[in-house]
């Protein structure tokens, strides 16, 4: 059997139609289908990448001190997660890459089970199918009965529904965790992308305890600091689960190039330029969110994180037709499991002038 054939189909090969109906749009599309950041990458990213342009050696996979430490500190100052050590933190080549591996990676495979949230991303499936495990999507702990999965993901904020964790749900997961040997991998991508309440990591003391045992945490600078292309994030966590991580990565050749980790480096020691576009996105969120509620949907979550979790009580494909009909691509919420197949994911990443054509269109 082929790799490819143990996979899900590539779900965005489907809204290749749908995406030439909205470029043939005589205003153009606007794409609101990816959350791929289209901000300027900010100063102090690009002035550190011009810094740490003489690289030849090869860098090391646990990667350089001062960026282990930089997230520690980062994660300290913004988040109040304290007592991390260094040899809990290791940069990753783009969380997308360790998500889909992480099981592979851990030895987990045929006969395992791995939990993934009911509305999810799509590659946290991904990876137990590259590893051979059994994939189950399940939003309460009880649907599992018996069974007791090797590795459990959350995802708070979430990607596709903008849904927060209250702090007593993410306790009560932590110690059903612990108490079955559970390894609980939680998802933080969109922690700083909050516009509603309040988020909270599950390495936060009152969540953990104070104890990283058998937690990850995965985190990314793709939106908080515009560097998708930069393919910069880390995890961090149990030490011992993250030797095991480095081990298999020593030899994998799985390195985060060395300019990039004093970009990293850069960017979580300065907080202002996350600040400036976390007020961009606010304002993008709040006017097409009003325009899409004038136009009949309903906004359900949508809390944080960079999307309008959306629905009109119809099915996804439909929504997605006439919105490709007024020149705007987003994405079916089937691609994120059975659970959104009412709703579509509407980003709230493209640049001012193309949110305000969006909100134009909808409320004409």
């Amino acid at each position: 059997m082929k790799v490819s054939d143990k996979l899900p189909d590539f779900p965005w090969d489907k809204l290749t139609a749908y995406a030439a109906t909205a470029r043939s749009h005589p205003d153009g599309i606007v794409d609101l289908s990816i959350g791929t950041p289209v901000d300027p990458t900010p100063e102090v990213a690009k002035q550190a990448l011009r810094d740490a342009a003489d690289w030849p050696g090869y860098p090391t996979t646990i990667g350089l001190t001062e960026t282990r430490q930089a997230v520690i500190d980062w994660f300290a100052r913004v988040h109040d997660v304290t007592g991390l050590g260094l040899d809990q933190v290791l940069p990753v080549i783009g969380t997308k890459e360790l998500i889909a591996q992480l099981a592979l990676h851990l030895g987990i495979g045929e006969g395992d089970l791995v939990v993934f949230p009911e509305a999810a991303y799509p590659t946290y499936e991904v990876g137990a199918a590259l590893a051979g495990a059994t994939g189950i999507a399940a939003d309460s702990l009880t649907a599992l009965g018996p069974q007791t999965p090797k590795v459990l993901w959350l995802n708070s904020p979430s990607n596709p529904t903008g849904r927060i964790l209250p702090a007593d749900h993410l306790k009560k997961v932590v110690d059903w965790c612990r108490e079955r040997g559970v390894l609980l991998v939680s998802d933080e991508c969109y922690l700083d992308c909050v516009w509603e309440g309040e988020t909270i990591s599950v390495l936060h003391p009152s969540i953990s305890g104070g104890s990283a045992d058998g937690i990850l945490v995965v985190h990314s600078l793709s939106k908080r600091s515009n560097l998708a292309g930069y393919r910069a994030g880390f995890v961090a966590g149990d030490a011992g689960v993250i030797a095991e991580l480095l081990a298999v990565r020593k030899n994998l050749g799985l390195i985060v190039p060395g300019p990039v980790q004093q970009v990293m480096t850069a960017v979580y020691a300065d907080d202002a330029h996350a600040a400036e576009q976390h007020a961009r996105y606010a304002a993008r969120r709040t006017r097409l969110k009003a325009a899409l509620e004038r136009a009949g949907f309903t906004v359900d979550h949508s809390e944080a994180a960079l999307y309008l979790w959306s629905t009109r009580g119809e099915d996804c494909w439909k929504t997605v037709g006439d919105l490709a009909d007024l020149g705007i691509l987003v994405a079916p919420g089937e691609f994120y499991g059975t659970a959104g197949r009412q709703h579509v994911r509407i980003a709230i990443t493209a640049t001012d002038e193309r949110i305000d054509a969006a909100v134009a269109r909808l409320t004409a």
